[in-house]
């Protein structure tokens, strides 16, 4: 019995016309992510700018209603008004929601309330989550995304109770309850929203309110794979392996706090507008948490401003150098870091491969690092050299606009009192770069960015060009 020939492929078609996808799912990730971020800032703007979220006898443009909206769903902190005096209580309420929003990502909700209605996620959707949440795989998923949110509200939850005691005695049940809850969720999401005008400043020697934030801020900027992946290394009876991502991440992340405290200690040890005319402890517990606080919090309980120029400079490779991928921080991310000097080290020692806990980093991650860094890099100077550009105020040096501009890209939102000094065209230069800082230079440049083609031709390698 022979079979009938195979009749060639045609695409499904309706009255005639070929059926087309639907818009969204003909996005790439990179691309439903981007789009994703954008379409959430705006109606956060819009929202900001209606009258009924204003505080009485104030009011807000649409460029700053923008800003804010962008530095919340960012997760920045940068503020051109005052959020506590410019916005009522629903206003607030509404910063809150997109700084929660922004922090766990829109996707990674809209999934959970898929979830809720037991509807069945399919694999594209899977494939968009697992680089939103940075899983190792498409299969991980669903199982992550559960975890993450009963892990997420419950250290906010705990996070809160704890800060309560401190909020409610200063400012009575109501209030206090909603700043507790307030800078719990902005301190885990590595806002930097803060309900005091001069952010944390009063805190400065308070244990309770430093160190709780300063946990909150290492727990959100970890990485979620890697707090679920420790959580399950401890309890676990069959003590699950750590996984060779956790240990890099937990090993940068060490390092990088115990130098960023060292250095602070060191360097504004004497200067009489910071450090100096604080008892030993607090010295101690102030230099712990702006070095906590630059990997992408934004929280500050010292006058950066009033800071040394060498501190400023640790400042800023800090805030550069970032928190964890997967995490609510941004930055390069210290597994980019690391990649980026362990293949240089290896590479000046005369060898062809990087190994990291007895395995080796494959060529594809050191170039991804390498892509990311230099990406990065060359974001912030361009935005650096349009807020040069665009400066009509003469009392805002250099030093300061730099500052602004790295702070903005790695969505940290610590500023030498700077953002409201600058003018809307400035504030629109800023907005793109928290924008950008959130999703990833990589992650916009591969979202709009043509197809991958195949490669027909391949030259000869040539080894004559010199480096270096």
């Amino acid at each position: 019995m022979t079979r009938p020939p195979a009749l060639p492929y045609s695409p499904p078609t309706s009255g005639g016309r070929r059926l087309r996808k639907p818009w969204m799912s003909r996005r790439s990730p990179p691309q439903l992510i981007a789009l994703s971020f954008a379409v959430g800032i705006l109606i956060g703007a819009l929202l900001l700018w209606l009258p009924v979220t204003h505080a009485v006898g104030k009011s807000v443009n649409f460029v700053q209603a923008l800003f804010t909206a962008t530095s919340a769903l960012c997760v920045t902190g940068l503020n051109v008004v005052d959020p506590v005096t410019t916005y009522n209580r629903l206003g607030q309420v509404i910063i809150l929601l997109l700084i929660q929003l922004g922090g766990l990502g829109i996707i990674t909700f809209g999934t959970s309330f898929a979830l809720l209605s037991r509807r069945r996620v399919n694999f594209s959707e899977r494939i968009r989550l697992a680089q939103q949440v940075s899983a190792l795989s498409a299969g991980d998923v669903l199982p992550l995304i559960r975890n993450i949110f009963v892990y997420t509200f419950g250290i906010e939850l705990v996070g809160a109770a704890l800060l309560a005691l401190h909020f409610v005695p200063r400012e009575g049940w109501s209030t206090g309850l909603f700043y507790a809850l307030f800078h719990s969720v902005s301190a885990f999401n590595n806002a930097g929203f803060a309900l005091y005008s001069d952010g944390l400043l009063g805190f400065v020697g308070d244990p309770l309110v430093s160190m709780v934030v300063a946990a909150l801020i290492i727990l959100g900027g970890m990485g979620f794979l890697v707090q679920l992946n420790v959580v399950g290394y401890l309890t676990s009876r069959r003590r699950n392996r750590l996984l060779i991502h956790s240990k890099l991440v937990l090993t940068m992340m060490t390092a990088l706090l115990v130098l960023g405290t060292l250095a602070y200690l060191g360097l504004e040890w004497s200067n009489p507008h910071t450090l100096g005319p604080l008892p030993l402890w607090n010295k101690v517990l102030a230099s712990f948490f702006q070095s906590v606080t630059t990997r992408t919090a934004g929280f500050n309980t010292l006058d950066y401003s009033l800071m040394g120029l060498p501190a400023l400079f640790i400042t800023i490779m800090l805030m550069f150098i970032g928190a964890n991928p997967g995490g609510t921080g941004g930055g390069i991310k210290t597994s980019t870091f690391y990649v980026m000097m362990a293949s240089a080290w290896s590479m000046v020692r005369g060898r062809r491969h990087t190994s990291l806990f007895g395995r080796s980093i494959d060529t594809e991650t050191v170039l991804r690092a390498m892509t990311v860094g230099l990406l990065s890099l060359g974001l912030v100077n361009v935005m650096f050299l349009l807020l040069l550009l665009f400066n009509t105020n003469k009392d805002v040096p250099f030093v300061q606009l730099f500052f602004e501009a790295v702070s903005a890209f790695a969505t940290v939102g610590l500023s030498m009192n700077t953002t409201p000094l600058l003018n809307p065209d400035q504030h629109v230069v800023l907005i793109l770069l928290m924008f950008l800082g959130r999703i990833g230079p990589l992650t916009f440049a591969v979202a709009f960015s043509r197809p991958e083609s195949r490669e027909l031709v391949r030259y000869p390698p040539d080894k004559d060009i010199l480096i270096g």
